[in-house]
């Protein structure tokens, strides 16, 4: 859970994750979203897919990635758990 919330802390890997919500992108499709290297796309990639907050697939010459929506809803769950039992303390 706390490589999700390292990965979520990031403003350009939320805004991947916002694209994956969409639809499946390529590596490639998901770097001409964003004015930075290639190489630094990969690292924001890396650090999601650790988190297993994004899959893989590789097809031909291109690496697909797409939302891993059962630990997305865990890290959701897990943070509206926390929300809800402060509502009971207070």
């Amino acid at each position: 859970m706390n490589d999700a919330f390292k990965a979520l802390s990031d403003p350009s890997r939320r805004k991947i994750l916002h694209l994956l919500k969409k639809k499946d992108l390529s590596a490639g499709e998901i770097a001409d979203q964003f004015n930075m290297t290639k190489p630094s796309i990969s690292h924001h990639l890396n650090l999601l897919k650790q988190a297993n907050l994004v899959d893989s697939e590789k097809k031909g010459q291109h690496v697909i990635y797409s939302l891993n929506t059962s630990v997305f809803e865990d890290v959701v769950t897990w943070f509206m758990d926390l929300l809800n039992k402060d509502d009971e303390e207070n």
